[in-house]
């Protein structure tokens, strides 16, 4: 149990019972690509993770360690100042306080020790949960309570003062997830509530296709939210109340049909679409229809696919030779694109047979090997005991 190696490593390091915090790595049920186009998600927090284990200090120093990959420790002053450091993750930290002292947070010193169980570049947010589980810890250590919607947007703050232009899906899905239920986010409004997973006698299995995202994807990315921006400049003409692909129909689709590229309507109609299907995966879960839930997902993949265009043959492979077994309901691939996951829902009773039969197929298709991942949904950041 990783949480148990990162308490014993920290009370030998430093000397005193810490505190444990854990945020977990999130899911995508449905809704891709809807966020930047202020539509709706359906994520959920699992029960994969990042540990925190913390406590204060009285020297003014934020000291933390990373335990398990690329080792290191970093020290900051209270007023951000600190020596080089060399991993990557260290910046998210760097923004994070710089953020909380230009935001007049009152900060406290901490000795913190962090690891977990998230498989990097998985598509399972670890970014997300390392922000958002450090701030909860900081500011908890340092006596300031602050709501999770704040946290939410320091985390975001912090991804863009790196150079990722997130949403808020992954920071809200982490921060506010609730076990047994997936999460439901207006990105328009932010509004959100619950749905229960009513699945039983089905698995989640996530399978990792081992095709790591192309440095092309934030080029590809910034093609289709332009494209979307395109169709909303030419309704926009015609209904000017129109913001975002939110407001827009299928029928506004087909009005500007005429003067617009035919790939940027391709893709709107798919994000017109897609947010459809999260009305529809709600509908299903709540009902405890599982044949209905992998529908929507093979749907989802499909229009990924051939609609927005940022799936690959590897990933298409994935859910093809799902389709023909008959233990798995439905896959689609989860995340940015060009590379990553596949979510599937397996009948439990055939969960063994199905995952060696996809991934032997798999091997034999691609040549490479896939691993795959259980998942089981869980609570969103929290005190750990």
């Amino acid at each position: 149990m990783v949480h148990k190696t990162i308490i014993s490593f920290f009370k030998e390091n430093y000397n005193s019972n810490p505190l444990l915090f854990k945020a977990p790595g999130r899911i995508n049920l449905i809704g891709e690509h809807t966020d930047y186009n202020e539509g709706l998600v359906l994520p959920a927090s699992i029960e994969k993770g990042i540990y925190f284990a913390v406590s204060g200090n009285n020297d003014d120093t934020i000291r933390i360690e990373a335990f398990l990959t690329q080792a290191e420790k970093i020290e900051f002053a209270l007023n951000g100042t600190h020596k080089k450091f060399n991993s990557f993750w260290g910046n998210y930290f760097k923004a994070i306080i710089e953020i909380l002292i230009s935001e007049n947070y009152p900060i406290k010193g901490m000795n913190c020790v962090f690891g977990g169980d998230i498989p990097i570049g998985s598509g399972l947010s670890s970014s997300a949960a390392l922000c958002c589980g450090f701030i909860y810890a900081l500011t908890k250590i340092s006596g300031k309570e602050i709501s999770r919607e704040d946290i939410a947007l320091i985390a975001q703050k912090a991804e863009h003062k790196i150079g990722l232009n997130c949403g808020l899906m992954d920071q809200y899905a982490v921060l506010f997830g609730k076990k047994g239920n997936a999460f439901f986010l207006d990105c328009k409004d932010l509004s959100h509530s619950y749905i229960p997973i009513n699945l039983n006698g089905y698995s989640w299995v996530l399978v990792n296709s081992n095709i790591k995202h192309n440095l092309a994807v934030d080029s590809e990315y910034n093609k289709r939210r332009i494209s979307c921006e395109n169709i909303v400049k030419e309704v926009k003409l015609l209904k000017p109340e129109v913001n975002s692909l939110r407001d827009v129909t299928l029928k506004d689709l087909q009005s500007v049909a005429e003067n617009s590229d035919a790939i940027d309507i391709k893709r709107a109609k798919y994000v017109i679409e897609e947010n459809e299907r999260v009305h529809q995966m709600m509908k299903a879960l709540t009902e405890g229809d599982a044949q209905a839930v992998g529908r929507i997902l093979k749907e989802g993949h499909w229009a990924m696919s051939t609609q927005y265009e940022i799936t690959t043959p590897e990933l298409d492979a994935l859910v093809k030779i799902g389709e023909d077994l008959n233990g798995i309901l439905g896959s689609r691939m989860m995340g940015g694109g060009f590379g990553g996951c596949t979510i599937n829902l397996i009948e439990t009773t055939k969960l063994d047979s199905s995952i060696s039969s996809l991934l032997e197929a798999y091997k034999k298709e691609t040549n490479i090997e896939a691993e795959y991942y259980h998942l089981a949904i869980d609570d969103g950041v929290k005190v750990f005991s």
